[in-house]
């Protein structure tokens, strides 16, 4: 399972990429196109065009991070209705979308607890 820094958030890319791009190219893309920080420690998710290639990256303590998968049946499943340069997501959403679920047409479901006992 994929290690998800705490307090830090989750960006989708709207638009897929050329995920041939190293991690460099791809804290560049962060930086120009999706108007974020690539050194801010938050995850920044992308996806090929065919959507059976995904690639995070995220900055570490003192150098860049990047994960990557790729699923052997099917593709994942990215929203269709993307706005904006991209979407934050939640570490829920982020293991839907990298375990091949359609995560969004799941609610997070939240369990408060009143007793302990």
């Amino acid at each position: 399972m994929m290690l998800i820094p705490e307090g830090g958030k989750i960006y989708l890319a709207s638009t897929f990429v050329d995920l041939r791009k190293s991690y460099q190219t791809l804290g560049m893309h962060v930086q120009q196109v999706l108007k974020g920080n690539p050194l801010s420690g938050d995850l920044f998710v992308f996806y090929n065009r065919r959507s059976d290639l995904l690639k995070i990256l995220y900055w570490h303590m003192n150098g860049f991070c990047l994960w990557q998968k790729r699923i052997e049946k099917g593709t994942f499943k990215i929203p269709k209705d993307l706005s904006s340069l991209q979407l934050e997501i939640t570490a829920y959403q982020l293991h839907g979308l990298i375990g091949g679920l359609d995560w969004s047409k799941q609610a997070e479901k939240r369990l408060i607890y009143r007793l302990c006992g």
